[in-house]
């Protein structure tokens, strides 16, 4: 049996096909941050479990309440803007209904879609995760960009996920200044610090390794516009932990 997962937080305009392309597993259950939209009403329509808890700026207790709460032998994450195609379905169903499986979690690829168009290099171009394990094989780890601990063996699956993030310029800034503030609080009480180089430096480096070392520069407009606001995600997260420990 097989458990999907999705965390939500005002995805009415997601929710409704991302559930639709998991309604194949035995089990799907939606952990919300107290949505304000449509997202409730909508999943429930899919005859879904949904269970409300703050997330109160660490994603990695929300996937673990999941993990919890989850009622099959495997558990597959899937956020609310990725969709499960039926090459990516019926390659998990096949691995995990074999006795001989000899493996604990599984890596999905995915495939990030923004702006109508599919992004092929640079951060994105070929990236993967653990998202498919079996229930007991780990835990979540990180406040934010957090990430599954696994157990045992991992394979890499050979189908991939859909992704459509960010879908206006604002939605994509909104969620970085979100990300942002859980991220340097993270490394705020981890001791570490920033200064006026890592503020300025870092942020560069990381444009020129998205956009010329992986060549974000082949997908276009689209790799050009990526790349700077992930550099700005980077400014920010350093800016902001410099100003965390500014306030001591």
């Amino acid at each position: 049996m097989i458990t999907a997962v999705v965390l939500t937080r005002n995805e009415e305009k997601n929710i409704v096909d991302c559930l639709r392309s998991v309604k194949w597993c035995d089990e799907v259950l939606i952990i919300d941050d107290n949505s304000e939209d449509r997202t409730m009403d909508l999943a429930k329509r899919e005859n879904v479990e949904v269970i409300q808890q703050d997330l109160n700026g660490n994603f990695s207790k929300q996937r673990n309440l999941a993990l919890e709460k989850a009622k099959s032998d495997w558990v597959f994450f899937v956020d609310a803007d990725e969709r499960v195609t039926d090459s990516l379905r019926y390659e998990i169903q096949s691995l995990i209904s074999d006795p001989m499986n000899p493996f604990d979690g599984f890596l999905i690829k995915r495939k990030d879609i923004i702006w109508g168009k599919e992004l092929k290099h640079g951060e994105t171009g070929n990236i993967s995760f653990v998202r498919l394990a079996k229930k007991s094989s780990g835990k979540w780890e990180g406040l934010v960009h957090e990430k599954w601990k696994v157990r045992g063996k991992i394979d890499k699956l050979n189908n991939s996920l859909l992704h459509y993030p960010h879908q206006t310029l604002g939605q994509f800034l909104t969620e970085i200044n979100l990300y942002t503030d859980i991220r340097s609080r993270e490394l705020y009480e981890k001791g570490m610090k920033s200064n006026f180089f890592f503020i300025i430096l870092y942020p560069k480096a990381k444009f020129f390794l998205n956009y010329f070392i992986k060549r974000g520069f082949l997908d276009g407009i689209e790799g050009l516009v990526f790349a700077l606001v992930m550099s700005f995600h980077s400014f920010l997260v350093r800016g902001k932990l410099w100003m965390l420990w500014q306030k001591e």
